[in-house]
């Protein structure tokens, strides 16, 4: 039936044909979005400086403007990280940090915590064992890109709500394995010696300790610094008595909550939950302490979908919040007077996200954001208002101003441009793909602009394909897919079954086996595509970066008998050259898991290779070390494959702007045109 389906749209969209030749085309300019075309871009709402203001950051000159929600008068904003620290910090301190009163300002130098007293200028140093595999309040790199998250910038020190202790953790990475970087420049080059534990390897021992403000001695929190553990991100308790504190076994199985006294270090258990596949250690938003001081609101997914739950500080299960079968995402604001959360969830479709509130008991559940559109919300601080910019695939970015009864107050902003109709593109719908035993596949599908069902059009399946990753939403693509689409072009992103949309359930079938479930899903979709008639069955290319890039790799292997091409980024191509945290959650240990480690490499199915691969890899990669692509190469060459490579010299794990952004997409159009369109590169597109 779908499929029935989905060629009578292609049929309608076939019989509008003769329509489109009245119509104007995107330009170059336009499609890259160097000119304004069928869209006008919209500023970025950043937050709320107060009730009656939100914030909004100008696409042109990067300022925040605070913008009054009854006259919509603009006003200058200065975000409070941007604004004086009150002392002046040396230039290699780092993650300077304003207490929450104003008096301190605490920061790391050289792996040791200190702190400035702003009103006397005093230096206060509260650690000294700082090494050079001994980090006080400065992230281990492990920790950095898995636990703590990328957005602290290695800080891992925390201010307590009165600002008379700070909480922060100490990390030893002396067993840690010491991976090398090599960089090229000058005469003899360089190299960057980087504590990077890989899947199996040591990983750093952690402390959590407790300072006074003014200085002293370290309080320890009761923990084994030596036991195979990992800690997450902490939080301290509305009036600083204590910190709960996020423990989690090597194993990733097992999550404990501890209530942590920062006067004595002494701990009590709070919250303990087991999974047999794995727990996720979130960066954020996993508990939020409630004002009374007698509550907190947790996150979790261990019945397979992520809901709220209340508890007491106690560690007391009151009731579950929410329930079901579909995902809530964000808590956005808690209204304890009236009992009542505001949320992001995926309920009403697993590609789109709305906001709802309900009771703390569970109960008055409502929608509070309307249509078939995804919607991206701030809401004010006493959560009497929220912005919303919303769209869907057929519908460009819109933004409305609500109130929390759901009533709209205003239209803000719409990005549609007055001559929007007057221009021919590749209509986006979103469609789902059957997997045969059980999942239908959520996929979005953009067509060529001159769409014809008599014609066979090469595909570009775009992907990134990791556990919980999904990339497929209702939303409003934009224009960078157009110049594809005028070119005759199919452009298509499927996620598999464990990508999120159909809950931890469907994650979870990853454990012990990365690579087999989104693999089969993508090899079912290739196959399916290839079944269209309107579908060229030698010219379905697969792309995608980082977890994509081995996607793209696998897909040239084990799936070469569907995939006829693959641009793969940064590419894992054997999970025991990737780090422990994020390895071992979904793998368990090489040590505990070989098959499934051999299974998953895609060195074991490099003898399968056909078709045509183009590796990309930024040499100084301290992510997806390519270590990974070195051994890929040496397995192919070793086999006599044909394969493309291209090495960034000083790249990372992407690059943006300059000159080795602009070669990248010179080199993709280039291979586009060459193997999907057989034609040359028009010149404009390469300069």
């Amino acid at each position: 039936m779908k499929k029935i389906l989905l060629l009578s749209l292609a049929s309608a969209l076939c019989l509008a044909t003769p329509a489109l030749a009245q119509l104007k085309r995107l330009s170059q300019e336009q499609t890259f979005g160097r000119e304004i075309s069928i869209t006008n871009p919209l500023n970025s709402v950043t937050g709320w400086s107060d009730d009656e203001h939100y914030l909004e950051r100008d696409i042109n000159t990067r300022a925040v403007q605070a913008v009054n929600i009854k006259t919509g008068a603009k006003t200058a904003y200065t975000p409070p990280a941007e604004r004086s620290l009150g002392v002046k910090v040396k230039e290699n301190d780092k993650n300077a940090t304003p207490s929450p009163d104003g008096k301190y300002v605490a920061f790391t130098r050289d792996n040791d915590l200190y702190a400035v007293e702003v009103a006397t200028g005093k230096e206060i140093r509260y650690t000294n064992d700082g090494t050079d595999v001994i980090y006080n309040g400065y992230a281990s790199w492990v920790y950095f890109e898995e636990i703590l998250g990328r957005a602290t910038r290695y800080k891992a020190f925390w201010w307590s709500p009165d600002s008379k202790k700070l909480a922060f953790m100490r990390f030893d990475d002396t067993k840690v394995p010491m991976f090398p970087i090599n960089g090229s420049t000058g005469q003899h080059g360089y190299t960057e010696k980087t504590r990077y534990p890989k899947a199996g390897d040591p990983n750093p021992e952690v402390k959590v300790g407790f300072v006074a403000a003014e200085g002293g001695q370290v309080v320890w929190a009761d923990f084994d610094e030596k036991a195979d553990q990992y800690f997450g991100t902490p939080y301290w308790s509305f009036d600083s008595s204590s910190m709960m504190v996020q423990w989690m076994d090597r194993g990733q199985e097992n999550l404990k909550f501890y209530s942590v006294s920062p006067v004595s270090g002494t701990k009590k258990e709070i919250y303990d939950e087991k999974q047999s596949s794995w727990i996720d250690l979130a960066f954020d938003g996993r508990i939020e302490y409630l004002k009374d001081n007698k509550h907190y609101i947790l996150k979790s997914d261990k019945t397979g979908w992520a809901h709220f739950y209340l508890y007491t500080l106690e560690g007391k299960l009151i009731n579950p919040i929410t329930s079901g079968k579909w995902q809530v995402t964000d808590l956005l604001h808690v209204d304890e007077k009236k009992k009542v959360i505001y949320f992001v969830a995926r309920k009403e479709a697993s590609t789109r996200t709305d906001l709802y509130s309900v009771g703390f008991n569970g109960k008055n559940l409502k929608r509070l954001t309307f249509g078939d559109y995804t919607h991206q919300v701030a809401m004010s601080p006493s959560g009497k208002h929220f912005i919303t910019t919303y769209s869907n695939v057929s519908t460009p970015h819109k933004r409305a101003l609500m109130d929390t009864n759901g009533k709209l107050v205003k239209e803000l902003a719409d990005s549609k441009s007055a001559d929007f109709n007057n221009y021919a593109f590749g209509k986006t719908e979103m469609i789902t793909i059957p997997s045969g035993d059980g999942y239908d596949l959520p996929a979005a599908i953009t067509y060529p602009t001159d769409f014809d069902k008599t014609k066979k059009y090469p595909v570009i399946f775009s992907i990134y394909g990791g556990p919980d990753a999904g990339t497929v939403t209702n939303t409003w693509k934009g224009t960078a897919n157009q110049w594809w689409a005028n070119e005759g072009i199919i452009q298509i992103a499927v996620d598999h079954r464990a990508s999120g949309q159909f809950g931890k359930e469907g994650v979870a079938l990853m454990h012990r086996n990365l690579g087999k479930w989104e693999m089969q899903d993508y090899m079912t979709a290739g196959r399916w595509l290839k079944a269209l008639p309107y579908v060229d069955p030698a010219k379905l290319l697969i792309t995608g970066h980082s977890y994509g890039g081995y996607m793209s790799c696998l897909a040239l292997t084990y799936g070469a008998d569907v995939f006829d091409f693959g641009y793969a980024g940064a590419p894992v191509t054997s999970w025991e050259l990737y780090d422990s945290h994020y390895t071992e959650r979904f793998m368990d240990t090489p040590q505990e898991n070989p098959e499934g480690y051999k299974n998953a490499s895609v060195l074991t199915h490099a003898g399968n290779y056909k078709g045509l691969l183009r590796i990309m890899h930024g040499d100084m990669d301290d992510n997806v070390h390519m270590q990974n692509t070195i051994q890929l190469v040496d397995r192919l060459q070793n086999l006599n494959k044909h394969f493309e490579l291209m090495i960034y010299p000083g790249g990372r794990h992407g690059w943006t702007g300059g000159a080795k952004t602009a070669h990248d997409r010179v080199q993709r159009i280039r291979f586009y045109y060459e193997n999907l369109l057989n034609k040359p590169v028009p010149e404009a597109l390469l300069k």
